[in-house]
């Protein structure tokens, strides 16, 4: 639209902006919103199943899981796997070694980092933790077959690769 020198909108835009289509977007049929969602939602759920059990948060439990079944992790490798940014890596970090579950041993080879790894207090609790958040997801998708539950790891794993390519395409074009 544009203005005449008082500010005000001239006539003839008004026309036109009558005659273009409003855009709209039903977002209960939009993926991406339905997905993230859902993701949120179950994040949310599980996030205070972690905090009344256990007094973790959702960057804990994720750092702790990844400690699991990973024995060369820093923090700056977390940041990736878990797409959280470095403040609340550090912070969540800090909190568990606080609590003694896990351990920071600084890098042979960059001093700037530091090698994590899981306290006997930490396996311990992991024990308890993962069995019972395996429950919890058992009880998510109790609803789906085993077939519908394979289908949908599949298909989450195409839409990844996907989201990939087009980043990559994206990256390309600019």
């Amino acid at each position: 639209m544009s203005a005449d020198d008082a500010g005000t909108i001239k006539a003839d835009d008004q026309d036109e902006s009558a005659a273009v289509p409003q855009a709209e977007l039903d977002l209960d049929q939009f993926l991406p919103y339905r997905l993230n969602r859902l993701a949120d939602s179950i994040s949310q759920a599980m996030a205070d199943f972690y905090a009344q059990r256990y007094q973790i948060n959702i960057a804990q439990w994720r750092i702790l899981a990844w400690l699991s079944h990973s024995d060369d992790l820093t923090a700056k490798k977390i940041c990736t796997y878990t797409n959280m940014d470095k403040a609340r890596v550090s912070r969540a970090l800090q909190a568990l070694e606080e609590r003694g579950l896990l351990d920071r041993f600084p890098s042979s080879h960059d001093q700037r980092q530091h090698h994590l790894t899981l306290t006997g207090k930490g396996r311990k609790v992991l024990a308890k933790l993962i069995p019972e958040a395996q429950d919890w997801e058992a009880k998510l998708v109790a609803s789906l077959s085993a077939s519908e539950y394979r289908d949908l790891f599949n298909l989450m794993r195409k839409l990844e690769r996907q989201v990939e390519r087009i980043g990559v395409e994206q990256a390309a074009g600019s």
